[in-house]
This record gives structure tokens, sequence and C-alpha cells, in this order.
């Protein structure tokens, strides 16, 4: 493998005027709204909670904190508009006010929540359903000129790990990509960036499947987020919990950064940095 795999394609995004260097990975850290997030640990419950979380994250190194309101761990139950707007505005304006450093993005697949995230203070879209979930989704994308991200997935958070099937996992998540793309440059989204979908709509063979293919998602000017952090295809794969999944979260993440991934969306945001530090020696060395 040639040392500057990850040093390949894209490297820049354009944050609300901000020019972001990605020649280097990034980490988002994940900052959960939700009562029902898979992992206990991640969840904020107030405010002031969210605010103590986002001085911790950044300290650790993280780039981005990513926002979400509505779990979208598989079976998890419906959320309004309403409720998820109600859960996430007061946290956004909070870190906007406190915190103006700090990179934003809203982990939503509604367009009407994107917009007033992003109005209330956000930099980034983050959507789990590449506009399959809200027909207004990419039109609002391209009218807030903010950078998109879009994650592979079938179905619904509440139907997506109900027999999931794949002919050639690899070859369907890319060719579902290229014409979401193709979409969306046409409406003049300038900053796309793609994520597999672990855990979405995916068998554990379907998971590591798809990884160890990961490098065919490389697309010419997107960059690649990859979030495995304490999922089931490691805990389930070995026998543990999410509270005990950090080792084999670490491994992933690297094997991830090999393959191409610019962003690891994480939940321990310094060991994720630690992994990049190390691993950008060992390639540049």
């Amino acid at each position: 493998m040639a040392k500057d795999t990850f040093l390949n394609g894209k490297t820049t995004l354009n944050v609300k005027g901000r020019l972001l260097d990605l020649s280097t990975p990034a980490v988002m850290a994940i900052l959960n709204l939700t009562p029902d997030s898979f992992y206990g640990n991640s969840r904020s419950s107030s405010v002031d909670d969210a605010l103590r979380r986002t001085e911790a994250f950044l300290k650790d190194g993280a780039t981005f904190i990513d926002i979400g309101a509505y779990s979208s761990r598989p079976g998890a139950a419906e959320v309004s508009a309403e409720e998820e707007l109600k859960r996430i505005l007061p946290v956004i304006t909070a870190i906007t006010k406190k915190l103006p450093e700090a990179i934003l993005s809203v982990d939503t697949f509604r367009a009407w929540v994107a917009k007033e995230s992003i109005e209330a203070g956000a930099h980034i879209i983050n959507d789990i359903a590449a506009g399959g979930m809200d027909e207004a989704m990419f039109e609002t994308a391209a009218q807030l000129q903010v950078p998109y991200i879009m994650m592979h997935m079938k179905g619904t958070p509440q139907t997506m790990q109900k027999n999931p099937h794949y002919e050639n996992i690899g070859l369907e998540v890319l060719h579902y990509f290229s014409d979401k793309i193709a979409a969306l440059k046409k409406l003049g989204v300038k900053d796309i960036i793609i994520d597999p979908g672990f855990g979405f709509a995916k068998t554990l063979q379907h998971n590591y499947q798809l990884l160890q293919q990961m490098e065919h998602l490389q697309i010419p000017q997107l960059p690649l987020l990859v979030g495995v952090s304490r999922k089931s295809m490691i805990h389930k794969f070995l026998g543990i919990t999410p509270e005990e999944a950090l080792n084999g979260t670490t491994v992933l993440n690297t094997i991830a950064l090999q393959k191409g991934a610019r962003i690891l969306r994480v939940h321990d945001v310094k060991e994720a940095v630690e992994t990049i530090k190390i691993l950008t020696l060992v390639q540049t060395s």
C-alpha cells in the first residue's frame, strides 16, 4: 500500500467561508441528545452537559462535533421533527455562543431540521438517508451551500435490519452514491462527503465485506467518512458490550484510515486522534 494512501483526493472543505484542511484525517465527535442511543455513555441530558462534553471533545482534538437528536439505532422509536428541534436548537445556540470555534454537524434526515439548525449556527448537514427520507433535503443543502454528508442505508432505522440483501455490496454502495452525487452536483452542492453506513441495513458479514472493499469507494474529490465506533459489528462479533468495544473500534479505525477514510466519527476522541497521529507518522516516514 502506498504510504500516502489517505493523502489522495480532496483535502479541503468550505465551512461557511472557512477553508478546512483535511490533508491529515480529522475526527468527528458524537454528541447524542437522545435518551435511547445504543451507547449510554454518549448521551447528553442537558445543555450544560452538552457544553461540557463539547469542550472536552475539542480539547482532545476533535475537528467536528456531530449533534444528533434522533436515535438511528435499529428499531429506534420515531421522534417528531418538533421534538428533534426542541432537543437540538438550544444546544447549537449554546455551543455557538460559548465555543464559536467549534465546527458543528447536524445529524438529521429532515430538511426542515437541517435548515433550522444551520441558521442557528451549525455548519454541516449529516444525513443518514442521503435524501431518501425527505425529498426536500438535496434542494435544501444546495440552498444553504454547506458541506453535505450522505450515508448509505436501505429502508429506515425502523426497517433497515429486516433481512438486508446484496449481490455485491461494494459495487451496490458505489452505484448508490454515484447516482446521488450526480443529482447533488446538478443542484450546485459543492462539498459532498460520503459515509458507507456501517451498521445500517447490513449484516455482520456485510459490514466486514464492505470494510474490505472500502478503498473502491474513494471517489475523486469526495472525502470519505467512517463511523464504526463501538457498533454491533464489533461487540456482537466479540461477544462483549458497547462499553467494552473501544479496542475493537481502534482496530477498525486503523483499517479504515489505511483504506482512505478522511474523517473518523467516534465516541472516543482522544484515542482516534492518537490513531491518526501514529498512522500518519508511519505513512510519511
